[in-house]
C-alpha cells in the first residue's frame, strides 16, 4: 500500500502496518499517487515523480513548467499506465543503444 503525505511517498507493508520506505518530494505539500506495475506515479507542488514501488527511488521527475502549482489528478487504468511507463522505458533503452523497437 502507498500513501502521498507531507510532501512524501510511503510504503505501507498492508499485513502488519509496517514502514518498508519513504521517500521525501517536495517540503510539506499535498501529495497524489497512483501506482501502475512496478511504479507509483506522484503529484507534489506542480511536478511530476516517477518511483520505483519496490524501493520508493525516484526515478525521473518532470517539472510540468507553466503548469503552475495546483494538485495533480491521474486518470486511467494501471494497465494502460503500465504499458505506456514499458513503452517510455523501451524508447529510453532504445534511444540508449541506438537499437530501434
Amino acid at each position: 500500500m502507498f500513501i502521498g503525505i507531507g510532501g512524501q511517498v510511503v510504503a505501507i507493508d498492508p499485513a502488519s502496518g509496517t514502514e518498508r520506505w519513504r521517500t521525501k518530494l517536495k517540503s510539506q505539500t499535498l501529495v497524489t499517487i497512483t501506482a501502475a506495475g512496478d511504479r507509483i506515479y506522484a503529484g507534489a507542488g506542480g511536478e511530476l515523480f516517477c518511483l520505483d514501488a519496490a524501493t520508493g527511488q525516484i526515478l525521473w521527475k518532470n517539472k510540468l513548467k507553466g503548469l503552475g502549482l495546483g494538485a495533480i489528478c491521474f486518470s486511467g487504468s494501471s494497465e494502460t499506465a503500465a504499458a505506456a511507463a514499458a513503452a517510455a522505458a523501451a524508447a529510453t533503452a532504445a534511444a540508449a543503444t541506438g537499437v530501434s523497437t
